[in-house]
C-alpha cells in the first residue's frame, strides 16, 4: 500500500511537470546520512516486545550506469549502502545498555524523471525504484544490570527492497555533462527481518533466569530509512562545444558605398549566458564599422536560443541577447533610433537538434544589414 501510494503521488507530480531532456548514458555517485526509524523487536513469547533506537549513520549511493532518453525520463541501475549504530533498546521500564551495527546494502533499479521549471541553475527530479538489499546485524546487543532482559543477535536477511526519492540538480556550465545533485530517499526493506539470537537471560540472585530460549530467532519489522545525499553527476561522451564559425570578413575601409545585399553577422553566446565575449565584441565592431560603408536603411538585431530549456524562458533570453549586441553597436557608434530588435527564442535553428540537445551554434544573434 505504501510502496503504491508514493508511485501514484509520483506519477501525478510528473504529468503536471516539463521535462528537462538528459540524453545518452551518464554515471553518478552519492554520499551522506542515513537515518533508521524505530525498529519493533519481538523476541518470543516470554520476552517482552520493544524498540530498537538507532543512532543517525551514513550512506552511499553508486549508480554504475544509467541512461536518459531525452524526454526527461532516465532509468539507472545501482548499488548502495546503509550504516546505523544500535544506540537505546526502549520497551522496558529497567535501565538496559544497547550496542552493535546494523548494514543494509544491495542492488536497486531506479525510474527516474527529471522536470524543467524554467530556471538554468536547478533542476529538480523524482523517481522511484525497487530492488534487492540484504540486512546484516553485527554485534547486536541488549543487557539489563538489573532484570533478565539480556540478548545478542547476528546474521543477514534478505528480502525485496523499495525506494522513491526527491532530488536537484545543478549544471556546472563549465564541465559540460557535470551536475551536482542533492536528494531525499525514502528506502525499506519488505517484510519481517529474522535473526539469530545467540542467547536470551540473565543470571539473578537466585540463579539463571531463563526467558524462553538460549538460542533461536528474534524478528524485527519497520525497518524505514530516511537518507540526504549530496553527489555528482557525468553525462558521458558530451562533446566540447566546437568554435563558432568565422563571420562574414568586413568590406574594405574606402570603399565607395553601393547598394548591396542584406549583410548578416553572426555572434554567438556561451550557454545560458546573454554577456558578450572579447571575440563577439569584436564581431559587432565589424558590424558597425560596415554600417557605416554600406547603404542602410536599418540593422535587424536578432536573438535566438537552443532547444535546452523551456520555451518561455528562451523566448526572454533571446531578447537579453538582442538587448546586450544592441548595446555594444551603440557603443561602437551606431545610433540606436536605426536599430531594432527582436527575440525569436528557440526558433530558426541553425543546427537542427532534438529538444533539449545544448548546440552552441543555435545560442547567437544575428546583425542584419539592410
Amino acid at each position: 500500500m505504501r510502496l503504491a501510494l508514493t508511485a501514484s503521488a509520483l506519477t501525478a507530480i510528473a504529468c503536471a511537470a516539463s521535462a528537462q531532456p538528459v540524453t545518452g548514458p551518464y554515471i553518478s555517485l552519492g554520499g551522506g546520512a542515513n537515518l533508521l526509524q524505530d525498529e519493533t523487536l519481538k523476541l518470543n513469547d516470554a520476552f517482552p516486545a520493544g524498540k530498537l533506537r538507532f543512532d543517525t549513520g551514513g550512506a552511499a549511493g553508486v549508480t554504475a550506469i544509467g541512461y536518459g532518453f531525452g524526454n526527461g525520463f532516465r532509468v539507472e541501475a545501482e548499488g548502495d549502502w546503509r550504516y546505523n549504530g544500535l544506540r537505546q533498546y526502549l520497551g522496558t521500564n529497567f535501565p538496559t545498555h544497547a550496542g552493535g551495527e546494523q548494514l543494509n546494502y544491495g542492488g536497486m533499479l531506479n525510474g527516474v524523471f527529471d522536470m524543467d521549471i524554467g530556471s538554468p541553475w536547478v533542476y529538480p527530479y523524482i523517481g522511484i525504484g525497487a530492488g534487492y538489499s540484504y540486512t546484516n546485524w553485527t554485534h547486536i546487543q541488549v543487557a539489563s544490570p538489573v532484570a533478565p532482559y539480556d540478548f545478542s543477535a547476528g546474521g543477514t536477511h534478505a528480502n525485496i527492497a523499495y525506494q522513491a526519492m526527491f532530488g536537484l540538480s545543478f549544471p556546472v556550465s563549465f564541465v559540460p555533462g557535470l551536475a551536482l545533485t542533492a536528494e531525499y530517499r525514502f528506502f525499506s526493506v519488505i517484510g519481517d527481518g529474522q535473526y539469530n539470537a545467540i542467547s536470551a537471560g540473565a543470571e539473578g540472585p537466585s540463579g539463571p533466569k531463563p526467558f524462553g530460549f538460549a538460542s533461536g530467532r528474534v524478528e524485527t519489522s519497520t525497518d524505514y530509512n530516511h537518507t540526504v545525499m549530496l553527489g555528482l553527476r557525468y553525462a558521458l561522451w558530451t562533446p566540447a562545444p566546437p568554435p563558432p564559425p568565422a563571420a562574414e570578413a568586413a568590406p574594405v575601409a574606402g570603399a565607395p558605398p553601393a547598394p548591396t545585399p542584406s549583410r548578416t553577422y553572426l555572434v554567438f553566446f556561451d550557454w545560458d549566458r546573454a554577456d558578450l565575449s572579447a571575440r563577439a565584441r569584436q564581431i559587432v565592431a565589424e558590424a558597425a564599422q560596415a554600417s557605416t560603408h554600406i547603404q542602410t536603411t536599418r540593422i535587424e538585431v536578432n536573438g535566438y536560443t537552443d532547444l535546452s530549456g523551456t520555451a518561455a524562458y528562451n523566448q526572454k533570453l533571446s531578447v537579453r541577447r538582442a538587448q546586450s549586441v544592441e548595446a555594444e553597436l551603440v557603443r561602437d557608434g551606431v545610433s540606436r533610433g536605426e536599430i531594432s530588435i527582436h527575440g525569436y527564442g528557440e526558433a530558426d535553428p541553425l543546427v537542427q537538434t532534438a529538444p533539449g540537445v545544448r548546440e552552441p551554434q543555435n545560442r547567437r544573434v544575428e546583425i542584419v544589414l539592410k
